[in-house]
């Protein structure tokens, strides 16, 4: 049985059986029908030309021209004068016809607005700058880049980073304490594993928090996930040193989804218990870089180096796309972490690594944020101000940074229900029922992110909200 690829061109992989009992021919149009039967050749992908496949298979170009005309007579392939021969879109079989892998859920499209948090403007990408910072790298980088790295990150990056962050975020850490990671799923699920290594059997968790993923992803490290309540002030210490888990991530700087900043008391009640139980604090820095009326509160990691893990990306600075975060660890978590990381995939990317420390170092990384905060605080007042004129007696609140506020709507409103009717109306609303994991009888509330939603598509979408809410 001899295996051969198409060369130049198109690569195809054809098996022929020169001591088999079928001719050449058939055997090549067997193998072509297959292919685009079973889906290997996909609906207008190009073929080898006939001179090209004869020579690389060893048969001559008038067997292959004949095998193509066969083919194109029974409607498998096409070809015109001058072009290429290439799979007829009616000979591939409709995806729904076999079983088919689950794909995520997309989110609908909306014709008026879409009120999703957690996600910037995607429009606003520095596309520019982020070309220019992968061509520098490109450009300048000594051969050695591009061999496999250092599963903790770049070197470059990780001291650009440390030194970024005991700027604009009051850590202490040096590079060597940092590791780079491929986003905040990658960084929660490295340290909650290390935890259990360790031998802690218990993490809690903000509650309203995040949604199950986090505690699935405990579970997979064979954490329990316990919630733990959050009023005007962040987290209730008193509560978490209750629950008897010795480990807590958090969301101080702006909780999600709240809104609320971790109190100084309580800040120093958590390390207090941290230090009393041997216990880490996991600090998710969300929404640090975007703040308004109100001064920049530094990192709980600077407060308590050795009891804080401080997780941050880029994917509300930059983009979710580019999958880049870091873990500033205690050096006593740092080999665990290493050890995972090189289980997982050996490293992030190198390339965009230095590219995020060409961006940093070059200062366009620090103006996209200032562009972003003016172009963020734009909205917020837009949202205000839609609220006030639209809805004048409901509440908001969580507008002191970041993209999102919170909604408190009339008693007694049905959430479920204002949220199903806004969708058919065109507009993305979205509960804190949904984030609550002890239930209860709380307020109705909604929580409106505005990062990729414009100024007319707010005034749009709050006008039709108190529509709803007032029966129209």
């Amino acid at each position: 049985m001899a295996v051969e690829w198409a060369g130049s061109g198109p690569e195809l992989l054809i098996t022929i059986d020169r001591s088999g009992a079928l001719g050449l021919r058939t055997q090549l149009e067997n193998r072509l029908r297959d292919a685009i039967r079973g889906g290997r050749l996909a609906s207008g992908e190009r073929l080898p030309s006939s001179r090209e496949l004869a020579r690389t298979l060893r048969l001559s170009r008038g067997l292959v021209q004949d095998c193509y005309a066969q083919l194109q007579a029974e409607g498998y392939l096409t070809s015109r004068a001058g072009s290429a021969t290439r799979v007829a879109a009616a000979a591939v079989p409709r995806s729904d016809a076999s079983p088919a892998r689950s794909r995520p859920a997309t989110r609908p499209r909306h014709a008026i607005a879409d009120f999703r948090s957690g996600v910037p403007d995607l429009g606003l990408v520095p596309r520019e700058d982020w070309a220019w910072a992968i061509s520098e790298v490109c450009r300048t980088s000594p051969d050695a880049v591009f061999d496999y790295g250092d599963p903790l990150g770049e070197q470059r990056l990780r001291d650009v980073l440390a030194a970024y962050l005991r700027r604009v975020r009051a850590v202490a850490a040096t590079g060597d304490e940092l590791v780079i990671c491929a986003g905040m799923a990658q960084e929660l699920g490295l340290d909650l594993a290390a935890l259990a290594a360790g031998g802690l059997g218990t993490v809690a968790f903000e509650d309203p928090g995040p949604d199950p993923s986090t505690t699935r992803l405990a579970a997979t490290v064979g954490m329990t996930a316990v919630p733990v309540a959050v009023d005007e002030d962040g987290i209730d210490v008193a509560a978490l040193d209750r629950s008897g888990a010795r480990a807590v991530l958090v969301t101080p700087a702006h909780q999600w989804p709240t809104g609320v900043v971790l109190a100084g008391h309580r800040r120093q009640e958590m390390i207090a218990w941290a230090r009393r139980c041997g216990g880490v604090i996991i600090e998710d820095d969300y929404d640090a870089e975007f703040r308004y009326d109100r001064d920049p509160v530094g990192s709980l990691q600077g407060l308590a180096p050795d009891r804080v893990i401080s997780l941050g990306t880029v994917s509300k600075s930059l983009a979710p796309t580019l999958r880049l975060g870091w873990i500033v660890a205690p050096p006593a978590l740092l080999d665990a972490l290493a050890h995972g990381k090189r289980l997982a995939d050996r490293g992030s990317p190198g390339l965009d690594q230095r590219a995020l420390a060409t961006l940093i170092e070059s200062g366009r990384y620090d103006r996209h944020l200032r562009r972003m905060r003016a172009e963020y605080a734009t909205r917020r007042a837009a949202l205000i101000d839609a609220l006030s004129r639209h809805a004048p007696g409901l509440r908001v609140t969580g507008l002191a940074a970041g993209f999102h506020a919170v909604l408190h709507l009339p008693a007694g409103t049905d959430e479920t229900t204002l949220i199903d009717e806004a969708r058919r109306r065109g507009v993305g609303l979205y509960g804190m029922a949904a984030l609550r994991h002890t239930g209860g009888t709380a307020r109705p509330q909604l929580v409106l992110g505005f990062g990729d939603t414009g100024e007319r598509a707010i005034e749009a979408g709050i006008a039709a909200v108190a529509d709803l809410l007032r029966g129209r």
